[in-house]
């Protein structure tokens, strides 16, 4: 039944096929037809267009070259439009564009540089951390130097000098044994049989009033007023105020009587004496109370010898200074001092006698010194004998001392207090080594031993006295030891030495003499100031007071201001004289001669001579 089907399909498939066929025959033949037609006119078309300067033949060409031109016009005018057009939108775009671009590479380039600057202050802060931890790494390193650098000092500063510590200098001497070795002999004293002194003494009673017993320059100058007068056969008392001090056994040595009461006993003394000699302002309370025990005249023989240059002492002296005979002060201004004070005050003293009387170097010192005296005329203290025994004490001295021949000597001896300006010379020599760093650095100068020249190192050494004496100020002196601790290289150029009245020795060591007294009017007089200039030694003093009257400045010595303001001056002027050996020696010669002509102790004891015939006369 498919079978059948299927061919009843076939058949009808075919029939349809023929009428198709019959249908569009005609198709391929309209189409030829069409295509020929097409050609010819295309032909027709070409063969016109390429003759020049022949009419257009065919007809249409000249509307259509019109409409051409329209068409290319229009099309031109449009390109142009589209043109212009698309210019301007590029321009447009282009702009648009640039300024994105601007922005953005602004943008990027804000970005960029913060991005920098972060990164570089990011750095800095690093370098600036990092630098911060090296300095404070730095600071604790240096602290630590400086703390382990840093010297300790003890508690026991005084304890530690008294252990002769060398961390606070070294304690020399005494020397005595070795003076009188090479000396032989010691003078204490020796009248010159036909001096003005010795007449006017001879056989006559004195009481000679000692404030106290430190070994100081008034003290030591009232007890050889006193061996004088007993040399010279007169009768001799000593009244002690306040036996403070180490002269006692000086005293008994010397066989000198001492008054053991300072009261009664000793008034009733003095009023049988011809003349009574008070040394110091101190002693005015004494004068006040002895002649209150005895008003009348006969307590008037007194002649007082007044050694100091302050108001205070002025202000406790002033009810007494017209109750006596005689007024002797040790020098011209001194004494216009004073006066102008009782001027102030209203206090006349038209009965008084107004002597000056300066302090002078005593036969002991002169001996050591060299020079001769007129109460010594042995062959053992000829001048070229006593300059070689001076020279070969230098000598023992100084080894003893542990000196080099190259070490320069600076002394300063007298009472350790802040008067005196022992601190502020060892700030002056403190400043000095810091400047020119002499521990490490050696002046060189040139010597001549045994004629050879060498160089030599010229090496700072200070010696300072006098030490454990009972006038001594404990806390200035624990100043002093401060100052040495706080720089270790003055601990090996310091020397202390103790206390005593045997100071040849001393200064036959030395090289250079420093008086540094800080008072307004400096020193009264400055008896060591003349001790070493007999000493041939240059002095450095304070421009001030005796020391100013005494030291002729850049000929005997070199001055300097009073205060730390002096300080870089002594420091300069220490200096110079280290560095310069010639001049150390020249003006210590001219110092010298000074002395000779003016301070030994003939030309003192003329003037006193004077001064207690005055008193004797007016009784």
């Amino acid at each position: 039944m498919s079978r059948g089907i299927l061919e009843g399909r076939i058949c009808s498939t075919g029939s349809n096929a023929k009428q198709l066929f019959l249908i569009y025959r005609f198709i391929p033949l309209l189409l030829l037809i069409t295509f020929w037609v097409c050609a010819a006119f295309r032909v027709q078309y070409y063969v016109l267009s390429s003759h020049k300067g022949v009419n257009e033949a065919f007809l249409g060409h000249d509307r259509m070259r019109k409409q051409d031109d329209r068409v290319n016009a229009d099309k031109n005018e449009e390109d142009d439009q589209v043109n212009t057009d698309q210019k301007e939108e590029d321009d447009h775009v282009n702009t648009d564009q640039k300024e994105e671009d601007d922005r953005v590479n602004k943008a990027v380039s804000e970005e960029k540089k913060a991005v920098i600057d972060d990164r570089v202050n990011a750095d800095k802060k690093e370098d600036d951390h990092v630098n911060a931890d090296k300095k404070e790494e730095d600071d604790r390193v240096n602290k630590a130097a400086s703390e382990e650098k840093k010297p300790v000092i003890p508690n026991d500063l005084i304890g530690e000098l008294r252990r002769n510590s060398t961390a606070a200098g070294s304690i020399v001497g005494p020397f005595d044994s070795t003076e009188d070795r090479i000396l032989e002999r010691r003078l204490t004293g020796g009248c010159d049989e036909n001096g003005e002194f010795a007449r006017v003494v001879r056989g006559r009673k004195f009481v000679v009033v000692m404030h106290e017993l430190t070994m100081t320059g008034a003290p030591i100058s009232m007890m050889e007023l006193a061996t004088e007068l007993l040399s010279c056969e007169a009768a001799v008392s000593v009244v002690v105020l306040n036996k403070k001090g180490g002269l006692m056994a000086e005293l008994v040595r010397r066989k000198i009587k001492v008054v053991e009461d300072i009261g009664i006993v000793s008034f009733k003394t003095a009023v049988e004496a011809d003349v009574v000699i008070p040394g110091t302002a101190v002693c005015a309370s004494w004068i006040e109370q002895y002649r209150a025990y005895f008003p009348g005249s006969q307590s008037e023989n007194i002649a007082w010898w007044i050694m100091e240059n302050l108001r205070q002492y002025y202000t406790m002296s002033r009810c007494v200074l017209n109750r006596v005979k005689v007024l002797i002060f040790l020098t011209e201004q001194q004494s216009k001092e004073w006066l102008a004070w009782c001027k102030e005050d209203n206090i006349k003293l038209d009965s008084q006698e107004i002597l000056v009387a300066p302090l002078s170097v005593n036969d002991e010192l002169a001996f050591g010194a060299g020079i001769s005296s007129s109460s010594d005329t042995s062959s053992s203290s000829r001048p070229e004998v006593m300059l070689g025994k001076r020279k070969e004490l230098r000598k023992a001295v100084r080894e003893e001392m542990g000196l080099k021949d190259s070490d320069v000597v600076v002394v300063c001896l007298g009472s350790i207090n802040p008067v005196k300006g022992q601190f502020l010379f060892l700030e002056s020599a403190a400043q000095m080594m810091v400047e020119k760093e002499l521990s490490s650095e050696a002046n060189i100068t040139e010597v001549v031993f045994d004629s050879e020249r060498v160089l030599q190192e010229q090496t700072l050494k200070i010696l300072i006295g006098s030490l454990w004496s009972r006038s001594t100020d404990w806390r200035y002196l624990e100043a002093m030891l401060r100052i040495i601790y706080q720089h270790p290289n003055l601990s090996k150029l310091v020397l202390w030495t103790p206390t005593t009245t045997r100071v040849v020795a001393l200064y036959s060591v030395a090289d250079v003499y420093v008086t540094n007294s800080q008072t307004k009017f400096g020193e009264t007089f400055g008896r060591v100031t003349i001790e070493a200039m007999a000493f041939g030694l240059p002095v450095l003093g304070t421009d001030a007071g005796g020391t100013k009257d005494i030291v002729d400045h850049n000929k005997t010595g070199l001055l300097h201001p009073l205060g730390r303001e002096g300080n870089q001056v002594l420091a300069q002027n220490l200096q110079f004289l280290l560095e310069n050996p010639i001049a150390r020696q020249e003006m210590g010669a001219r110092g010298r001669e000074k002395v000779e002509k003016m301070y030994l102790k003939r030309h003192m004891l003329e003037k006193l001579a004077g001064a207690i015939s005055r008193c004797m006369t007016t009784i």
